[in-house]
């Protein structure tokens, strides 16, 4: 099979989403660690806010992935945990990981898990957008000037690279220890992700940033030889190729410049977190991991923010959900369909930024811009969005 073959079914799916308006859909929710029970309790709710004028039904099927499963079963994720997700018709997740399990030289750690869900359910893709709300502007370091128009999508590989790569743990005695980590691509899995990009930039702004560091690494250059095959069959798109370091600091510098960024799996993690930062936090943004599967209602897929667990703040109501129930709009509009409900949670969401509310993360670096805001923590931001659903369920009746 050749890698365009590979490719051409992936467009088709995330572009023309088959979604069905009356239908009973199957979800594995994995809240995993630290805050992760608590954003994905609140992005639950919000999609059963949405549930009986939506005009669909949802099975929770929750089960335990990263270190609570090592604390319960002695591994990241169970194999029959691993086939229920799956069989979904989507997957849920919170996050997983901490430091209770962040010795480096366990045998099990719990972002095997991570690795284990995108090979065993083939999801290559991770998506991740990027839009600053006005109402936010000074929640972010970046000058306000900095921030107009800003609206990204970083396109993430994430079945290659170093994360997948042969590596050789430390060995050696102090003074001469050696570890190795191998970093393969192939030109299949650069041109799969590299056409997708170019699929989504067609029905955005018409230009793909490939960002790479061909001078100096070896599959930096098949990257960009590749990148450069597929920009030549599709003159409706621009493409351009950055050094990764040049693109980290254009992000910071010139942010409202790029559209859709394609990266390997390594650069794509860190540029994303960087990136985070021009929306004001990390609890602000979403993701979804994609592959070529179809299900009755649309694309199998994962979907989760993109913040880690942050165990300190676990329980105690003030972890951000935002990111994790606009995680549940990409969900309802990529694997189910369904537009018109992701922009219902998108809109109430944005409203509630509107109306002054606040978790701590989003609270003005100057004190002195507060005035008139309303403090909340996981809870009470939930509530504002689920309140502010109200208008946009009267719409879908």
């Amino acid at each position: 099979m050749s890698p365009t073959a590979l490719a051409e079914p992936v467009a088709e799916a995330v572009l023309q989403p088959l979604g069905d308006p009356a239908a009973r859909w199957e979800v594995v929710a994995i809240p995993g660690d630290g805050v992760g029970p608590d954003v994905v309790a609140a992005g639950r709710r919000v999609v059963e806010a949405l549930a009986t004028r939506g005009g669909f039904s949802i099975v929770w099927h929750e089960i335990l992935v990263g270190g609570c499963a090592i604390d319960a079963y002695g591994v990241a994720i169970r194999e029959e945990d691993l086939a229920a997700c799956r069989d979904a018709d989507a997957v849920f997740l919170g996050a997983v990981g901490g430091p209770k399990w962040d010795d480096p030289n366990a045998a099990v750690r719990p972002e095997q898990a991570l690795f284990a869900m995108r090979g065993g359910l083939g999801l290559y893709a991770n998506l991740r957008p990027v839009s600053v709300h006005p109402a936010l502007a000074e929640s972010s370091p970046l000058k306000a000037h900095l921030l107009e128009g800003v609206d990204l999508l970083v396109v993430r590989e994430l079945t290659g690279g170093l994360y997948f790569g042969e590596r050789t743990e430390m060995t050696g005695p102090a003074g001469s220890r050696r570890a190795v980590d191998e970093l393969p691509y192939t030109d299949v899995e650069v041109e799969r992700i590299v056409r997708l990009a170019f699929d989504l930039a067609r029905t955005r702004r018409r230009h793909v940033t490939s960002v790479d560091k061909a001078n100096v690494l070896a599959t930096s250059r098949l990257w960009r030889t590749v990148a450069t095959e597929v920009g030549a069959g599709d003159p409706e798109v621009s493409l351009d190729h950055r050094l990764v370091d040049a693109a980290a600091m254009q992000i910071a510098r010139r942010p409202a410049d790029f559209d859709v960024i394609v990266t390997e799996n390594l650069f794509g993690d860190i540029l994303s977190d960087e990136a985070s930062v021009l929306a004001g936090s990390l609890g602000m943004l979403p993701s979804a991991s994609i592959g070529t599967r179809r299900t009755a209602f649309g694309l199998h897929g994962l979907y989760e923010p993109i913040h880690g667990s942050a165990p300190d703040i676990a329980g105690r109501d003030i972890a951000n959900p935002i990111g994790t129930i606009l995680s549940a709009a990409m969900m309802l509009r990529w694997s189910f369909g369904r537009d018109d409900l992701a922009r219902a949670i998108e809109d109430a969401v944005s409203d509630a930024l509107y109306d002054g509310y606040r978790t701590p993360d989003l609270m003005p670096i100057d004190p002195g811009s507060a005035a008139g805001l309303i403090p909340v923590g996981t809870r009470g931001m939930t509530d504002a969005i689920v309140a502010r659903l109200g208008g946009a369920q009267e719409e879908l009746r």
